[in-house]
C-alpha cells in the first residue's frame, strides 16, 4: 500500500461526467482521495454522504474530496445524482489505480475469498505527497475523522 511520505501514485481516470482527471490537476492543493468498494451499497453510501454533509467545511478549508471505485462512469453518475454528492467520483474499471495505491486486495466474507477494494483514504498534500493514510476505514464518522486530521497536518 502507498505510504505516508511517499509520492502519490499518478493517475488519469474519468469522472462521473466522463471528463479526464489526473493527479496533476491537484498540483499545489491538498485533497482527499478516498477509495471505496461499490456505488450505492450501505457502507459506501454512508461514507459518501458523510463527505457530502461535510463538503462545505472541506471547501472552506480549501480541500477537495475525490472518490474512486471500479464502478463505471454511468454508475457513478447515478450514485452521485441519487445522493446529491458534491464532489467527483472517478472510475477505475481496469483497477490500475486501485492496485497502484494498494487497495485492491483479497478479502474474506462468510468464509469465501475474493478480490475487492479495501476502504482506504489518502490525504495528499500540495506537493503530491501522501500526508496521511486511513486504512480499513469505518464508514460512519469518517469524514469528521478526515477533517480532524487536517488540523494536525
Amino acid at each position: 500500500m502507498a505510504k505516508e511520505g511517499e509520492d502519490a501514485p499518478p493517475f488519469a481516470l474519468k469522472d462521473d461526467e466522463g471528463n479526464p482527471v489526473s493527479l496533476t490537476d491537484f498540483a499545489g492543493r491538498k485533497f482527499v482521495l478516498y477509495f471505496y468498494p461499490k456505488d450505492d451499497t450501505p457502507g459506501c453510501t454512508t461514507e459518501a454522504c458523510g463527505f457530502r454533509d461535510e463538503f462545505a467545511e472541506f471547501r472552506t478549508r480549501g480541500i477537495t474530496v475525490v472518490g474512486v471505485s471500479a464502478d463505471s462512469v454511468e454508475s457513478h453518475a447515478k450514485f452521485k445524482a441519487k445522493y446529491r454528492l458534491s464532489f467527483p467520483l472517478l472510475s477505475d474499471p481496469d483497477k490500475q489505480v486501485l492496485q497502484a495505491y494498494g487497495v485492491w486486495k483479497e478479502k474474506s466474507s462468510y468464509g469465501k475469498k475474493r478480490m475487492g477494494v479495501e476502504r482506504t483514504t489518502f490525504i495528499i498534500d500540495g506537493n503530491g505527497k501522501i500526508a496521511k493514510v486511513f486504512s480499513r476505514v469505518k464508514s460512519a464518522g469518517h469524514a469528521d475523522e478526515v477533517l480532524k486530521a487536517f488540523g494536525h497536518l
